[in-house]
């Protein structure tokens, strides 16, 4: 089987990073389109405004853009180094495991790529975590990428 979509979650880390790249990877072989996605919580406007205060002429960089911008560019970066060709960046309000599955619905996606980080934690075995949600909610198969020691 070919994957024709794929969707990878990114918060911007290091590690996320190593997600993208595999799911570049994989993209680039199956002549795939890459879809990174980031979720992120909007900055209250009180927070944008104290922000805006501290600092000042550049207050500008605290405007105009979601907290996740940056890291989907970044992650774009890693994408295109690791050969992928046809690559999205979308950058969503919400929790991480509700925003993945939705992107891989939206986008019909047939592989879903994430990091293991929050496996081995102490929370993740209690409360769950975002690798373990996705693999059973996410309607696609899922490759969960070892990006932690």
């Amino acid at each position: 089987m070919s994957y024709c979509t794929i969707v990878v979650g990114t918060d911007g880390s290091t590690t996320s990073h190593h997600a993208v790249s595999r799911a570049a990877e994989i993209a680039r072989d199956a002549a795939a389109k890459l879809v990174i996605v980031s979720a992120y919580t909007p900055t209250s406007r009180g927070e944008v405004e104290v922000a805006a205060d501290a600092l000042g002429d550049e207050s500008f960089l605290v405007r105009g853009s979601t907290p996740a911008e940056e890291s989907l560019r970044a992650a774009s970066d890693v994408a295109a180094g690791a050969g992928a060709q046809d690559i999205v960046t979308q950058a969503v309000d919400g929790a991480p495991v509700d925003v993945l599955c939705k992107a891989v619905g939206e986008h019909n996606a047939d592989l879903l790529v994430v990091g293991n980080r929050g496996l081995n934690s102490v929370s993740g075995r209690l409360l769950g975590s975002v690798p373990s949600a996705v693999a059973r909610t996410a309607g696609s198969d899922v490759l969960i990428v070892h990006t932690t020691g």
